[in-house]
């Protein structure tokens, strides 16, 4: 104790000339005013900030220090730019650069590959974005489906151990690449022929390099129990952080469940796996319209499912199951229930639902009309569908659970194109807006940190994600009374509104709402990196 006393004196001074050479050298912005919740969960308080290059060089009573910019924060809340630990930003990357919908509700940082699908190899996707003048900084995941599908293509199978040895050489050379862990989506093909002891070898290789496992789980409906528990398993057995991603509850007879899978979060976190969640606030979801189909016709990719719909028993079969999940999984009981986000080949059907293209068939809208109609999208191309299949109280039990964090599993949509979901346009502003302030589910402090330190923390991104001094210089300036989402699923494309600033790397990209010239994103490479 007594030593620490007297160290005490030589640390303030040390503090002091810090902060007083801080503030004598002029910085390139300094934020005054600011109301700062710094992305700890911690109470907010009142400072300045200043900014030198690209990051955070002090935090305090700055008054009277000189600087190139001076942004006056108004007693507004300045907060970490946040973290979209699941997106889907390579739809619209290249397009839409300065990734606007994003920018809007304060997101500096979006996270790519996830659902098991991303570049492979990862590297030289990476030197493209890399190479692209964007507005925000953007990370990328490995997939494992993608892995899979690179060595057996779209087979239903188990793995041969010499095809498992060259999926775990790809996992490491993305890991090495940059990638920030392991995606899977072991809903879809071909991550859902995959065995569990399979993604578990996998997972050990993106572990081995200080990579977390990130899963769109097999189920989310009638066997979503089963389906966490598979990815508390890869974590344990794999030995890594795992995830469950974009966390929900789809079909009426199964609301309420988050009860038990959050319990069983719990317990594995107090047996010592490191577990997470994430989660959008919406009650629909939003995938292709291949989720309404059997996984077992989906083997071989689209010619062959075309092939097993022209035999009239498999397509019976397929009809009956796609009825079934109408009436009892992701079209909740209706088919209006089933929205069109986006169809390649027939741009007019966006913005229409499952019972408005089968009565515009000139047939009566039933469950196994509605089937017909969803074969007939699919063996046209497809489409993009928003399904309307989840309860508001799973929603708020799941945002309020202590371990989970914010995500989108939007995309960056092209202004006007389209019928997305508004989670590409309102996600984080619907946060803030309706369950911090609104609802009161979450405090400021508590949301700020789902966003931002959280995620940061999770993914190994030790210099950003809180304000501190020396760390990257991404944050926002907000008006925690008007901040709000706009977007609806009637008329998605609004931007969301009361994210005045935005900085990104030291650089304004959003100033006073108008998008800048800057273009200061970075790629991030994850804890492997070793090209």
């Amino acid at each position: 104790m007594r030593a620490r006393i007297r160290l005490a004196p030589i640390f303030l001074t040390l503090l002091a000339a810090g902060t007083l050479a801080a503030q004598n050298a002029p910085f390139d912005l300094l934020i005054t005013n600011a109301r700062v919740v710094d992305g700890t969960g911690g109470p907010w308080f009142y400072a300045d900030i200043g900014i030198r290059g690209d990051s955070i060089a002090a935090i305090g009573p700055l008054a009277g220090s000189s600087a190139k910019s001076v942004i006056d924060a108004n007693r507004l809340v300045v907060a970490p730019g946040f973290i979209d630990i699941h997106s889907h930003g390579s739809r619209g990357l290249f397009s839409v650069p300065t990734a606007e919908s994003y920018l809007r509700e304060g997101v500096t940082t979006m996270v790519e590959g996830p659902d098991g699908s991303s570049a492979v190899p990862l590297g030289p996707y990476l030197d493209r974005v890399a190479k692209t003048p964007i507005s925000i900084n953007y990370a990328s995941m490995v997939g494992q489906g993608s892995v899979r599908q690179q060595v057996l293509g779209l087979a239903n199978r188990k793995a041969t151990p010499e095809e498992i040895e060259k999926q775990k050489g790809l996992v490491e050379q993305a890991m090495r690449d940059g990638a920030f862990g392991i995606s899977t989506g072991l809903f879809y093909v071909p991550g859902n022929f995959t065995p569990v002891e399979e993604v578990i070898e996998l997972a050990k290789v993106a572990g081995r390099y200080g990579g977390i496992h990130v899963s769109h789980m097999r189920e989310e409906a009638s066997k979503i129990i089963d389906s966490v528990r598979e990815t508390i398993r890869i974590g344990e057995e794999g030995g890594l952080p795992t995830q469950v991603t974009h966390h929900k509850v789809i079909g009426g007879a199964n609301w309420g469940l988050s009860v038990q899978t959050l319990k069983l979060v719990e317990e594995a976190r107090a047996r010592g796996v490191d577990v997470t969640v994430d989660a959008y606030p919406y009650t629909a979801s939003s995938t292709g319209i291949a989720a309404l189909f059997p996984q077992w016709a989906q083997e071989g990719g689209q010619k062959s499912l075309v092939e097993r719909l022209s035999a009239a028993e498999q397509r019976a079969r397929i009809k009956a199951a796609i009825v079934t999940n109408l009436k009892v999984d992701r079209g909740a009981g209706d088919p209006k229930n089933v929205g069109i986000a986006r169809c390649t080949w027939n741009a007019s059907l966006a913005g229409k639902n499952l019972a408005d293209i089968t009565r515009e068939r000139g047939v009566e809208v039933n469950f196994e009309n509605a089937a017909e109609t969803a074969i007939y999208l699919q063996t046209q191309g497809g489409c993009s569908a928003i399904y309307h299949a989840i309860s508001e109280e799973d929603v708020v039990r799941i945002l309020k659970f202590p371990f989970t964090m914010v995500a989108s599993d939007g995309e960056i949509p092209v202004f006007g194109k389209d019928a997305p979901h508004p989670r590409s346009y309102g996600t984080f502003a619907r946060v803030l807006g309706v369950y911090v302030r609104d609802k009161q589910v979450l405090t400021l402090e508590q949301a700020v940190w789902k966003m931002s330190g959280f995620p940061a923390q999770r993914l190994k991104i030790w210099d950003r994600g809180l304000l501190r001094i020396g760390m990257k210089a991404d944050l926002i300036i907000l008006d925690p009374a008007l901040v709000a989402d706009k977007s609806q699923f009637s008329a998605p494309h609004q931007y969301s509104v009361g994210i005045r600033d935005v900085v990104v790397n030291g650089k304004l990209v959003l100033n006073s709402g108008v998008v800048t010239a800057e273009r200061s994103g970075r790629v991030l490479y994850g804890p492997g990196y070793k090209r």
